[in-house]
Protein backbone atom coordinates (compact mmCIF):
# COMPACT_ATOMS: atom_id res chain seq x y z
CA UNK A 1 0.00 0.00 0.00
CA UNK A 2 1.15 3.38 -0.81
CA UNK A 3 1.66 4.76 3.31
CA UNK A 4 2.60 8.91 2.31
CA UNK A 5 2.89 11.13 -0.28
CA UNK A 6 4.83 14.52 -0.64
CA UNK A 7 4.51 16.93 -3.27
CA UNK A 8 6.72 20.22 -3.81
CA UNK A 9 6.23 23.26 -6.15
CA UNK A 10 3.49 21.74 -8.47
CA UNK A 11 1.18 23.42 -9.34
CA UNK A 12 -0.74 24.93 -6.25
CA UNK A 13 1.01 22.55 -3.96
CA UNK A 14 4.27 24.20 -2.71
CA UNK A 15 5.25 21.88 0.13
CA UNK A 16 1.87 19.52 0.96
CA UNK A 17 2.18 15.66 2.68
CA UNK A 18 -0.27 13.86 2.78
CA UNK A 19 -0.11 10.73 5.04
CA UNK A 20 -2.55 8.03 3.62
CA UNK A 21 -4.68 5.19 4.52
CA UNK A 22 -7.06 2.54 2.70
CA UNK A 23 -9.65 4.85 2.09
CA UNK A 24 -8.69 8.40 1.41
CA UNK A 25 -11.18 11.35 0.30
CA UNK A 26 -10.14 14.53 -0.94
CA UNK A 27 -12.49 17.68 -0.70
CA UNK A 28 -11.97 21.73 -1.32
CA UNK A 29 -14.02 24.50 -3.11
CA UNK A 30 -13.30 24.27 -6.84
CA UNK A 31 -9.49 25.43 -7.65
CA UNK A 32 -7.92 24.74 -4.71
CA UNK A 33 -5.53 21.93 -6.00
CA UNK A 34 -7.66 19.37 -4.42
CA UNK A 35 -7.14 17.07 -7.75
CA UNK A 36 -3.44 18.00 -7.53
CA UNK A 37 -2.57 14.79 -6.07
CA UNK A 38 -5.02 12.62 -8.06
CA UNK A 39 -3.07 13.99 -11.13
CA UNK A 40 0.37 13.51 -9.68
CA UNK A 41 -0.28 9.44 -9.46
CA UNK A 42 -2.23 10.01 -12.99
CA UNK A 43 1.55 11.44 -13.96
CA UNK A 44 3.53 9.23 -12.71
CA UNK A 45 1.59 6.38 -14.21
CA UNK A 46 1.42 7.54 -17.10
CA UNK A 47 5.14 8.20 -17.50
CA UNK A 48 5.71 4.69 -16.70
CA UNK A 49 3.18 3.46 -19.79
CA UNK A 50 5.32 5.26 -22.01
CA UNK A 51 8.71 4.88 -20.72
CA UNK A 52 9.75 8.23 -19.77
CA UNK A 53 9.56 7.83 -16.00
CA UNK A 54 12.96 6.43 -15.32
CA UNK A 55 14.76 7.68 -17.79
CA UNK A 56 13.75 10.70 -19.13
CA UNK A 57 11.32 12.21 -17.14
CA UNK A 58 7.35 13.44 -16.44
CA UNK A 59 5.19 12.88 -19.37
CA UNK A 60 2.76 16.01 -18.81
CA UNK A 61 0.31 14.84 -21.42
CA UNK A 62 -1.47 11.56 -22.19
CA UNK A 63 -4.28 9.04 -22.03
CA UNK A 64 -4.52 9.76 -17.87
CA UNK A 65 -4.40 13.69 -17.49
CA UNK A 66 -3.11 16.36 -19.76
CA UNK A 67 -2.10 19.51 -17.70
CA UNK A 68 0.21 21.17 -20.60
CA UNK A 69 3.49 22.30 -20.24
CA UNK A 70 6.11 23.23 -17.61
CA UNK A 71 5.02 26.46 -17.21
CA UNK A 72 1.72 24.90 -16.57
CA UNK A 73 2.85 22.99 -13.53
CA UNK A 74 5.94 24.65 -11.57
CA UNK A 75 4.06 26.55 -8.68
CA UNK A 76 4.11 30.26 -8.83
CA UNK A 77 6.34 31.22 -5.98
CA UNK A 78 8.64 28.31 -6.39
CA UNK A 79 12.10 28.58 -4.66
CA UNK A 80 13.96 26.73 -7.45
CA UNK A 81 12.81 24.69 -10.92
CA UNK A 82 12.28 21.46 -9.46
CA UNK A 83 9.13 19.04 -9.34
CA UNK A 84 9.39 16.77 -6.53
CA UNK A 85 7.31 14.07 -5.48
CA UNK A 86 8.25 11.63 -2.42
CA UNK A 87 6.63 8.58 -2.32
CA UNK A 88 6.68 5.86 0.26
CA UNK A 89 5.39 2.12 0.29
CA UNK A 90 5.28 -0.01 3.40
CA UNK A 91 7.66 -1.64 3.83
CA UNK A 92 10.55 0.02 1.80
CA UNK A 93 12.32 3.33 1.64
CA UNK A 94 11.19 6.43 0.19
CA UNK A 95 11.43 6.68 -3.84
CA UNK A 96 11.84 10.63 -4.65
CA UNK A 97 11.18 11.66 -7.92
CA UNK A 98 12.76 14.96 -8.85
CA UNK A 99 12.05 16.72 -12.50
CA UNK A 100 13.87 19.85 -13.18
CA UNK A 101 11.95 22.58 -15.09
CA UNK A 102 11.41 22.68 -18.71
CA UNK A 103 8.88 25.91 -19.10
CA UNK A 104 7.69 25.59 -22.78
CA UNK A 105 7.63 21.27 -22.90
CA UNK A 106 5.19 18.99 -21.86
CA UNK A 107 8.27 16.69 -20.45
CA UNK A 108 10.19 17.72 -17.55
CA UNK A 109 13.99 16.12 -17.52
CA UNK A 110 14.45 13.77 -14.65
CA UNK A 111 17.12 15.13 -12.91
CA UNK A 112 18.27 11.97 -10.79
CA UNK A 113 17.76 8.46 -11.21
CA UNK A 114 15.02 6.25 -9.80
CA UNK A 115 15.41 3.24 -8.09
CA UNK A 116 11.61 1.54 -7.71
CA UNK A 117 11.04 -1.32 -5.10
CA UNK A 118 11.25 -4.77 -6.67
CA UNK A 119 7.73 -5.83 -6.31
CA UNK A 120 4.67 -5.28 -8.00
CA UNK A 121 3.05 -1.63 -7.07
CA UNK A 122 -0.22 -1.44 -7.85
CA UNK A 123 0.04 1.71 -9.25
CA UNK A 124 2.45 0.62 -11.83
CA UNK A 125 0.51 -2.45 -12.83
CA UNK A 126 -2.27 -4.18 -13.86
CA UNK A 127 -3.93 -3.32 -10.22
CA UNK A 128 -4.81 -0.14 -11.14
CA UNK A 129 -7.87 1.75 -11.98
CA UNK A 130 -9.12 5.27 -12.64
CA UNK A 131 -12.05 6.63 -13.37
CA UNK A 132 -12.33 10.31 -14.37
CA UNK A 133 -15.23 12.19 -13.71
CA UNK A 134 -16.28 12.52 -17.48
CA UNK A 135 -17.75 9.65 -18.07
CA UNK A 136 -19.65 7.43 -19.78
CA UNK A 137 -23.57 8.64 -20.93
CA UNK A 138 -26.21 7.19 -22.02
CA UNK A 139 -26.06 5.29 -25.67
CA UNK A 140 -27.81 2.99 -27.66
CA UNK A 141 -23.86 0.62 -27.96
CA UNK A 142 -20.72 0.79 -26.39
CA UNK A 143 -17.43 -0.02 -27.75
CA UNK A 144 -16.08 -3.42 -26.96
CA UNK A 145 -12.37 -3.97 -26.64
CA UNK A 146 -10.70 -7.66 -25.47
CA UNK A 147 -7.31 -5.77 -25.40
CA UNK A 148 -8.88 -2.91 -22.40
CA UNK A 149 -10.43 -5.66 -19.81
CA UNK A 150 -8.25 -8.39 -20.57
CA UNK A 151 -4.69 -7.90 -21.80
CA UNK A 152 -4.57 -4.27 -19.43
CA UNK A 153 -7.72 -5.54 -16.94
CA UNK A 154 -9.15 -1.90 -17.16
CA UNK A 155 -12.63 -1.04 -18.34
CA UNK A 156 -11.01 2.67 -19.32
CA UNK A 157 -10.50 5.86 -17.77
CA UNK A 158 -14.19 6.76 -18.66
CA UNK A 159 -15.98 3.66 -17.98
CA UNK A 160 -16.12 3.00 -21.71
CA UNK A 161 -16.20 -0.30 -21.78
CA UNK A 162 -17.99 -1.06 -18.69
CA UNK A 163 -20.66 -3.09 -20.77
CA UNK A 164 -18.20 -4.83 -22.52
CA UNK A 165 -17.16 -5.98 -18.97
CA UNK A 166 -20.45 -6.92 -17.71
CA UNK A 167 -21.05 -8.99 -20.77
CA UNK A 168 -17.97 -10.90 -20.64
CA UNK A 169 -17.75 -11.35 -16.76
CA UNK A 170 -21.23 -10.76 -15.79
CA UNK A 171 -21.46 -14.69 -14.33
CA UNK A 172 -17.86 -14.37 -12.46
CA UNK A 173 -17.58 -14.62 -8.44
CA UNK A 174 -16.85 -11.29 -6.71
CA UNK A 175 -12.87 -11.30 -5.97
CA UNK A 176 -14.03 -9.92 -2.63
CA UNK A 177 -16.85 -11.86 -0.76
CA UNK A 178 -17.26 -9.12 2.10
CA UNK A 179 -19.30 -6.86 -1.21
CA UNK A 180 -21.87 -9.36 -1.58
CA UNK A 181 -25.09 -7.73 -1.42
CA UNK A 182 -26.93 -9.00 1.58
CA UNK A 183 -29.75 -9.68 -0.96
CA UNK A 184 -27.41 -11.23 -3.48
CA UNK A 185 -29.08 -14.65 -4.80
CA UNK A 186 -25.20 -15.58 -4.99
CA UNK A 187 -21.33 -14.57 -5.20
CA UNK A 188 -21.87 -13.46 -9.18
CA UNK A 189 -20.47 -9.81 -10.18
CA UNK A 190 -24.21 -9.27 -11.83
CA UNK A 191 -26.43 -10.62 -9.04
CA UNK A 192 -24.44 -8.15 -6.70
CA UNK A 193 -24.22 -5.48 -9.46
CA UNK A 194 -27.90 -5.53 -9.70
CA UNK A 195 -28.52 -5.80 -5.81
CA UNK A 196 -26.51 -2.94 -5.21
CA UNK A 197 -27.96 -0.88 -7.65
CA UNK A 198 -31.28 -1.86 -6.51
CA UNK A 199 -30.05 0.53 -3.44
CA UNK A 200 -29.86 3.67 -6.29
CA UNK A 201 -32.83 2.59 -8.62
CA UNK A 202 -35.25 -0.03 -6.36
CA UNK A 203 -35.74 -3.70 -8.81
CA UNK A 204 -33.19 -2.81 -11.71
CA UNK A 205 -31.36 -5.10 -13.66
CA UNK A 206 -28.79 -4.73 -15.74
CA UNK A 207 -28.56 -6.68 -19.18
CA UNK A 208 -25.33 -6.05 -21.89
CA UNK A 209 -25.08 -8.25 -24.81
CA UNK A 210 -22.24 -8.29 -27.00
CA UNK A 211 -22.71 -7.88 -30.22
CA UNK A 212 -19.01 -9.60 -32.17
CA UNK A 213 -19.92 -8.96 -35.29
CA UNK A 214 -20.55 -5.50 -35.15
CA UNK A 215 -17.99 -5.08 -31.52
CA UNK A 216 -20.41 -3.37 -29.84
CA UNK A 217 -22.53 -3.72 -26.50
CA UNK A 218 -25.93 -3.15 -26.28
CA UNK A 219 -26.82 -2.25 -22.45
CA UNK A 220 -30.57 -2.31 -21.29
CA UNK A 221 -32.36 -2.19 -18.04
CA UNK A 222 -35.31 -3.63 -16.38
CA UNK A 223 -37.33 -3.23 -13.28
CA UNK A 224 -38.84 -5.39 -11.15
CA UNK A 225 -42.88 -5.06 -10.75
CA UNK A 226 -44.61 -7.48 -8.09
CA UNK A 227 -43.29 -10.88 -9.01
CA UNK A 228 -43.13 -9.61 -12.90
CA UNK A 229 -40.03 -8.02 -15.19
CA UNK A 230 -40.72 -4.86 -17.24
CA UNK A 231 -39.45 -4.69 -20.50
CA UNK A 232 -35.81 -3.90 -21.28
CA UNK A 233 -35.26 -0.08 -21.29
CA UNK A 234 -32.85 1.86 -23.57
CA UNK A 235 -30.17 3.61 -21.43
CA UNK A 236 -31.44 6.59 -22.50
CA UNK A 237 -34.97 6.46 -20.87
CA UNK A 238 -34.27 5.65 -17.31
CA UNK A 239 -31.69 8.23 -15.95
CA UNK A 240 -28.69 9.52 -16.51
CA UNK A 241 -27.09 8.77 -13.24
CA UNK A 242 -27.91 5.10 -13.62
CA UNK A 243 -25.78 4.83 -16.34
CA UNK A 244 -22.96 7.53 -14.93
CA UNK A 245 -22.56 5.55 -11.70
CA UNK A 246 -22.30 1.81 -13.60
CA UNK A 247 -18.73 2.19 -13.91
CA UNK A 248 -17.92 3.22 -10.47
CA UNK A 249 -20.06 0.12 -9.32
CA UNK A 250 -18.24 -2.55 -11.33
CA UNK A 251 -14.72 -0.96 -10.68
CA UNK A 252 -15.23 -1.22 -6.95
CA UNK A 253 -17.29 -4.34 -7.39
CA UNK A 254 -14.46 -6.24 -9.44
CA UNK A 255 -12.08 -4.83 -7.47
CA UNK A 256 -9.09 -7.80 -5.73
CA UNK A 257 -6.93 -6.74 -2.89
CA UNK A 258 -3.69 -4.62 -3.10
CA UNK A 259 -5.76 -3.20 -6.16
CA UNK A 260 -5.21 0.96 -6.16
CA UNK A 261 -8.37 2.78 -7.41
CA UNK A 262 -8.87 6.49 -8.02
CA UNK A 263 -12.27 7.75 -8.68
CA UNK A 264 -13.63 11.51 -9.24
CA UNK A 265 -16.96 12.32 -8.04
CA UNK A 266 -18.58 9.03 -7.73
CA UNK A 267 -21.49 10.80 -6.34
CA UNK A 268 -22.45 12.33 -9.57
CA UNK A 269 -26.03 13.00 -10.59
CA UNK A 270 -27.29 10.34 -7.75
CA UNK A 271 -29.55 11.59 -5.09
CA UNK A 272 -28.38 11.31 -1.48
CA UNK A 273 -29.32 8.05 -1.07
CA UNK A 274 -27.26 6.56 -3.48
CA UNK A 275 -24.50 9.20 -2.63
CA UNK A 276 -24.44 7.27 0.78
CA UNK A 277 -24.75 4.32 -0.84
CA UNK A 278 -21.07 4.58 -2.24
CA UNK A 279 -19.64 5.67 0.77
CA UNK A 280 -20.42 2.28 2.88
CA UNK A 281 -19.52 0.27 -0.63
CA UNK A 282 -15.92 1.87 -0.75
CA UNK A 283 -15.71 1.89 3.14
CA UNK A 284 -16.11 -2.22 2.58
CA UNK A 285 -13.78 -2.13 -0.24
CA UNK A 286 -11.18 -0.35 1.86
CA UNK A 287 -10.72 -2.60 4.53
CA UNK A 288 -11.03 -5.61 2.41
CA UNK A 289 -7.64 -4.14 1.10
CA UNK A 290 -8.41 -1.78 -1.67
CA UNK A 291 -6.61 1.47 -1.57
CA UNK A 292 -8.82 4.10 -2.89
CA UNK A 293 -8.43 7.69 -3.63
CA UNK A 294 -11.79 10.02 -4.00
CA UNK A 295 -12.42 13.17 -5.23
CA UNK A 296 -15.65 14.45 -4.02
CA UNK A 297 -18.06 17.16 -3.18
CA UNK A 298 -20.78 15.39 -1.51
CA UNK A 299 -21.43 15.48 2.18
CA UNK A 300 -23.82 12.41 1.93
CA UNK A 301 -21.26 10.10 0.32
CA UNK A 302 -18.58 11.20 3.66
CA UNK A 303 -21.38 10.72 6.00
CA UNK A 304 -21.63 6.94 4.24
CA UNK A 305 -18.28 6.73 5.30
CA UNK A 306 -18.71 7.93 8.71
CA UNK A 307 -22.46 5.41 9.14
CA UNK A 308 -20.01 2.87 7.98
CA UNK A 309 -16.72 3.53 10.31
CA UNK A 310 -19.73 3.72 13.08
CA UNK A 311 -21.52 0.12 12.34
CA UNK A 312 -17.93 -1.41 12.26
CA UNK A 313 -17.41 -1.56 8.28
CA UNK A 314 -14.34 0.21 8.25
CA UNK A 315 -11.95 1.18 11.41
CA UNK A 316 -11.89 4.78 11.76
CA UNK A 317 -7.79 4.60 10.61
CA UNK A 318 -8.38 3.58 7.73
CA UNK A 319 -9.95 6.36 6.63
CA UNK A 320 -8.12 9.64 5.65
CA UNK A 321 -10.06 13.03 4.92
CA UNK A 322 -8.11 15.92 3.39
CA UNK A 323 -9.42 19.24 2.74
CA UNK A 324 -7.39 21.83 0.55
CA UNK A 325 -8.00 25.55 0.75
CA UNK A 326 -6.16 28.53 -0.47
CA UNK A 327 -3.52 29.99 1.97
CA UNK A 328 -3.63 32.95 3.74
CA UNK A 329 -0.40 34.00 3.31
CA UNK A 330 -0.59 33.12 -1.26
CA UNK A 331 -3.51 33.46 -3.35
CA UNK A 332 -1.38 30.79 -5.40
CA UNK A 333 -0.75 28.35 -2.80
CA UNK A 334 -2.86 25.57 -1.34
CA UNK A 335 -2.19 24.46 2.36
CA UNK A 336 -3.77 20.52 3.34
CA UNK A 337 -5.95 20.68 6.64
CA UNK A 338 -6.63 16.56 7.87
CA UNK A 339 -9.66 16.44 9.99
CA UNK A 340 -9.71 13.57 11.77
CA UNK A 341 -12.65 10.94 12.40
CA UNK A 342 -12.86 8.56 15.47
CA UNK A 343 -14.64 5.20 16.20
CA UNK A 344 -18.04 6.67 16.46
CA UNK A 345 -17.55 8.71 12.62
CA UNK A 346 -17.47 11.68 14.33
CA UNK A 347 -14.97 14.75 12.74
CA UNK A 348 -13.21 16.67 15.08
CA UNK A 349 -12.75 19.87 12.95
CA UNK A 350 -14.84 21.41 10.43
CA UNK A 351 -13.21 24.08 8.32
CA UNK A 352 -15.47 26.54 6.96
CA UNK A 353 -16.46 25.06 3.61
CA UNK A 354 -15.81 21.36 4.61
CA UNK A 355 -19.17 19.61 3.61
CA UNK A 356 -20.88 22.65 5.67
CA UNK A 357 -23.00 23.81 3.55
CA UNK A 358 -26.06 22.74 4.15
CA UNK A 359 -25.59 23.46 7.95
CA UNK A 360 -24.70 26.85 7.22
CA UNK A 361 -27.98 27.48 4.89
CA UNK A 362 -30.29 25.61 7.47
CA UNK A 363 -29.19 27.95 10.29
CA UNK A 364 -29.93 31.31 8.75
CA UNK A 365 -33.46 29.52 7.35
CA UNK A 366 -34.31 28.78 11.35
Amino acid sequence: MLEFIRIQRFKSLNDASFPLAELNIFSGLNGMGKSSLIQTLLLLRQSQERNTLLDKGLLLKGDYVSVGTGQDVLSEHADKETIEFTLVWDGFDPVNFIFNYSGKSDLQPLAQHVFLPEKDLSLFTKDFQYLSADRISPETAYEASDYFIKDLNSIGNHGEYTAHYIAENGLEPLPIKALKHPKAPSNSLLDNLDKWMSEISPGIRIHAQLHQAMNSVSLSYAFEQGKEMTADFKPQNVGFGLTFVLPVLVTILRAHPGDMVIIENPEAHLHPGGQSVLGRLCSIAATAGVQLFIESHSDHFLNGVRVAVKDGLIAYDQVKLFYLERSMASMHETVVISPEIDEQGRINSWPRGFFDESDRLLEKLL
